[in-house]
């Protein structure tokens, strides 16, 4: 993954507020990094305009070797298919379907990526075991607790294996045993499917997991 000057701002003259300035990064396949930063920062902001959810003001971006944004404008148009195929998003909220148990939100989104109902459940039961919430794949999202409804989406984050990872907080609703599995887990699919990983974080006992550390202060990488 390669941003290049991606700049954001929000509202006009004197409501103006730039989110991100000026921001450049590389993320190489197979690497794990953290960008910190406190709150107001731009974290967020650049996860957002990096999974194409959000537009920027300017930059040019490449995902998995295709150039995807260009002087600020995107180069493709169907660009929930590029998130669908190439991302995986794990937010602060998990955002879990209500309707849906544990493993039917895993398998969803396999299936809407085109793979066959078996093999889609097999991988999300396989992922949800790895989480250690396997017990729980035909919970409810509303009978499940925070730790295990966070786990539930990194499950589901992971299961179409992205070639680029974006996570928010991940491991904030997990003790340190299950935020080690989690990092881990996140290592070797980066490994395994030569995928970049990012992730904001606040966790200080995981900061050992990163290949590197990035700060944004004011917008400013």
């Amino acid at each position: 993954m390669r941003v290049e000057g991606v700049s954001k701002h929000f509202g006009e003259g004197e409501t103006r507020v730039d989110a991100l300035r000026d921001v450049s990064l590389d993320v190489f396949p197979g690497e794990v990094v953290a960008l910190l930063g406190p709150s107001g920062s731009g974290k967020t902001t650049l996860l957002n305009v990096i999974g194409c959810i959000l537009d920027p003001s300017a930059g040019t971006m490449e995902l998995d070797g295709e150039r995807v944004l260009h002087d600020g404008q995107w180069q493709r148009g169907d660009l929930r298919r590029l998130r669908l195929d190439k991302i995986g998003f794990i937010f602060q909220a998990h955002n879990l379907l209500p309707f849906l148990d544990a493993i039917d939100n895993v398998t969803v989104i396999q299936q809407l990526a085109g793979t066959d109902a078996g093999t889609a459940r097999k991988r999300a039961s396989q992922l949800l075991d790895d989480l250690e919430v396997g017990h729980r794949k035909h919970a409810m999202p509303a009978k499940l607790s925070g730790g295990e409804a966070q786990r539930v989406a990194i499950a589901r984050a992971l299961a179409n294996s992205p070639r680029i990872i974006l996570a928010d907080e991940p491991t904030a609703a997990l003790d340190s045993k299950r935020a080690g599995i989690v990092m881990d887990l996140l290592r070797k699919l980066a490994i395994a499917r030569d995928a970049a990983v990012i992730t904001v974080t606040h966790d200080e006992k995981i900061f050992d997991r990163f290949d590197r550390i990035f700060e944004l202060r004011d917008g400013r990488l």
